[in-house]
């Protein structure tokens, strides 16, 4: 009966070691496809006036974003676009800080 069993468990490791072999082999056949799919296309890389290089933003990036707003909110009007001040973030930064710094018992300012 124990010797059934360790056949029994060789004949299932033979199965999962053979099913494994099979799944690497397609996952190898089809990262080799896919490697010489890619190789086939031909990149058309964008010139400098499609993406221009420097500061600001350009008109078709506002156009494609009010487009996308527009879809998403409805008939709303965008009146400015422009960086934000990061004030916020610096009285925060503080705020964090100051709970870190320890004080009597360990623990800060309360």
């Amino acid at each position: 009966m124990l010797t059934a069993a360790i056949i029994q468990s060789f004949q299932v490791y033979g199965i999962a070691i053979v099913i494994s072999l099979l799944v690497a082999v397609v996952i190898k056949v089809l990262v080799y496809l896919t490697a010489r799919i890619e190789k086939a296309k031909p990149v058309d890389m964008p010139t400098g006036t499609v993406c221009p290089i420097g500061p600001g933003v350009p008109d078709e990036d506002v156009a494609a974003l009010s487009a996308a707003i527009f879809a998403a909110m409805g008939p709303h009007r965008i009146l400015h676009i422009a960086p934000s001040s990061h004030g916020w973030a610096s009285g925060g930064r503080a705020a964090q800080h100051s709970s870190h710094t320890p004080g009597p018992a360990g623990r800060g300012p309360r």
